[in-house]
């Protein structure tokens, strides 16, 4: 395959970028992602289980320095930490990003919430330390794609609301903010997110002008994902019309059925708040619970709408083979 800007940029020879998936990621999986030639990414809480708890930002980056240095020890190729900055009182960046300095972590997926989250400063800094940087907008918009891209974003990822985990309030399937997003950037490459999870799909993606796919339901029935083997047989038994979509904070999540699912979708449609559902969802907590602990009582499992295209648990390997077109 011939390399493109995406693996140019990221030294990586296929251009598959794993999200990352917050608990569910760890040190086996990102490097799995990485030795198979795509980008592996370490996640809030990468590697962490429910029973640790870290309550400050020294525990936290140390935390990620550990689940980092493993994560060498299983591979020499890049890879990526996730970092979610936040414009005001960020007490938890500067720790991350000093552990990422410190530890050489090549490139970074800087995640955006909302006005503001785009800080010429940060990008600046992580310019400065030579870290690739892969801006992912929860809302992308021509706007801050070009504000990103401005501020020295190398790759800009357009996510459709096919997606897992927080959807996109704008509500913009895959195949219609792909090409808008890559449209209103001037010099930088768009990575596809939402519904990729196979060739066809890749192939989909590369037609609407990405240069790579970043995927993350496709990876979380791996192998070498350590979610529960239940988990794994609900993702490869399911499609996308078995997922329950409900309001929350800050826009919509959706998820497999469970009791907890029926109590959230039980709310919107009784017209509780967006606040009022994020409460009873419970944040990560309720991932954590769903997902790492496979509990659908107290937490959720969260998909995309292309986990119909997910017919067995493979290894990363395989994945990121068919997602490399």
């Amino acid at each position: 395959m011939k390399t493109n800007r995406i693996c140019q940029i990221l030294g990586i020879e296929k251009p598959v970028i794993q999200g990352p998936l917050s608990w569910l990621t760890d040190a086996r999986l990102v490097a799995a992602v990485s030795n198979a030639g795509g980008l592996g990414v370490l996640g809030p809480n990468a590697g962490l289980t429910a029973e640790t708890t870290v309550s400050t930002p020294e525990e936290t980056a140390e935390k990620m320095r550990e689940e980092i240095r493993k994560t060498k020890e299983l591979t020499e190729k890049p890879f990526a930490v996730n970092l979610i900055p936040s414009p005001q009182n960020d007490i938890w960046t500067p720790g991350i990003l000093q552990v990422m300095k410190d530890e050489a972590v090549k490139a970074v997926v800087y995640t955006g919430y909302g006005d503001g989250a785009i800080i010429p400063a940060l990008f600046d800094e992580l310019k400065a330390a030579g870290i690739a940087i892969i801006y992912r907008d929860i809302n992308p918009t021509p706007a801050n794609s070009r504000e990103a891209e401005r501020a020295g974003a190398d790759i800009i990822v357009a996510t459709g609301f096919d997606e897992g985990g927080t959807l996109p309030g704008t509500a913009l399937g895959t195949f219609s903010i792909v090409p808008m997003i890559v449209d209103a950037v001037e010099n930088v490459p768009v990575l596809a997110a939402g519904g990729i999870v196979d060739k066809r799909t890749a192939r989909a993606a590369h037609a609407l002008g990405a240069e790579g796919v970043f995927a993350g339901s496709v990876f979380i029935s791996t192998v070498e994902n350590r979610v529960p083997q239940s988990v794994k047989d609900k993702i490869v038994a399911a499609n996308g019309l078995d997922l329950s979509l409900f309001r929350t904070l800050p826009d919509y999540y959706r998820s497999l059925p469970g009791k907890l699912t029926e109590k959230l979708v039980a709310m919107d449609k009784a017209g509780a708040s967006n606040e009022e559902i994020g409460d009873a969802m419970g944040g990560l907590r309720g991932l954590r619970l769903g997902m790492l602990e496979g509990n659908t009582d107290e937490g959720y499992i969260s998909l995309g709408t292309g986990i119909g295209g997910i017919k067995a648990i493979v290894s990363v390997a395989d994945v990121v083979e068919q997602l490399a077109v």
